[in-house]
């Protein structure tokens, strides 16, 4: 069977799986778990990804990544590369960690974006290796529930945004949504031709994204992110804060905690602002 392509565009929205080689676990520690989110966190913020999601089982892992930018071979790249150099440097082991490539598959992000993010903090419950997801220290549920510190990378807001507007109230609403996922049929019944996961018109319009006179993932120069400045450029080019910290929000190149750390504000606060100003435009 030919191997899937690999459809890269701004905005894209990808259920990222990895698996050991020889089905070989990939995580043989807390440090490995540890290791492997520390250089999550830095590929999110060097490639301006937007992660929704994660958990980390021993042997593979899974991810929702939405990428601002069509960069996330790149991103990938980096990712399972520096994760194999630092797994064989600690264990003393030379040779492949990962299985083949990754597999990416292309999501329509309003109707399967919350049935994913169920759907993988709950492999371990459906593993038989905890009784709930609130139990799996290396998935992102604890950090969605407020149950631990969401690492900067993790962007919980749109998921918790379609349960309630206040976040206490979007919180228990999402915990009743996980725990009702224990007994639904896997999200994988709806893929199509391997990489694609929505309805018609969202499939076709991925189909007529492939172009076969150019190069997967090339998109034009004007829709190209310059490099972002630095947050006090922001601060001094805008006559007030809202504004400063939209504009640098858009550049792509900052997480709303970064935003909000510069800033003195709470990210929920920066999320509420940016929204705002989304909302008059």
């Amino acid at each position: 069977m030919a191997r899937p392509l690999r459809l890269e565009f701004s905005g894209a929205l990808y259920h990222i799986t990895s698996r050991g080689d020889r089905r070989e676990n990939i995580f043989e520690s807390a440090a490995d778990f540890k290791a492997f989110l520390s250089i999550l966190a830095d590929v999110c913020q060097a490639h301006h990804w937007l992660c929704h999601g994660y958990c980390l089982m021993d042997n593979h892992y899974h991810l929702l990544i939405e990428t601002p930018e069509a960069n996330l071979a790149k991103g990938m790249r980096q990712l399972n590369g520096v994760y194999t150099q630092a797994f064989n440097r600690t264990h003393g082991r030379v040779g492949h960690v990962f299985q083949g490539r990754y597999k990416a598959i292309l999501v329509e992000k309003q109707s399967y974006l919350l049935a994913l993010s169920r759907y993988i903090v709950l492999n371990p419950v459906r593993a038989g290796m905890v009784r709930s997801a609130r139990d799996w220290r290396w998935s992102s549920y604890r950090a969605m529930v407020g149950q631990i510190q969401s690492p900067a990378f993790l962007y919980t807001e749109w998921i918790l945004s379609t349960f309630a507007k206040r976040k206490a109230t979007a919180v228990a609403r999402y915990k009743v949504f996980v725990a009702a996922g224990k007994g639904q049929p896997s999200p994988w019944g709806a893929l199509r031709n391997q990489v694609f996961l929505g309805d018609d018109p969202f499939i076709e319009n991925m189909q007529s994204l492939i172009d076969g006179d150019k190069t997967l993932g090339e998109i034009p120069s004007s829709q190209r992110r310059a490099p972002p400045k630095s947050l006090s450029e922001y601060e001094e080019a805008n006559d007030s804060r809202n504004s400063a910290i939209v504009e640098a929000y858009g550049s792509g190149g900052y997480t709303l905690k970064n935003i909000g750390d510069y800033f003195g504000l709470h990210y929920s606060t920066v999320s509420g602002l940016v929204k705002h100003h989304k909302s008059k435009t």
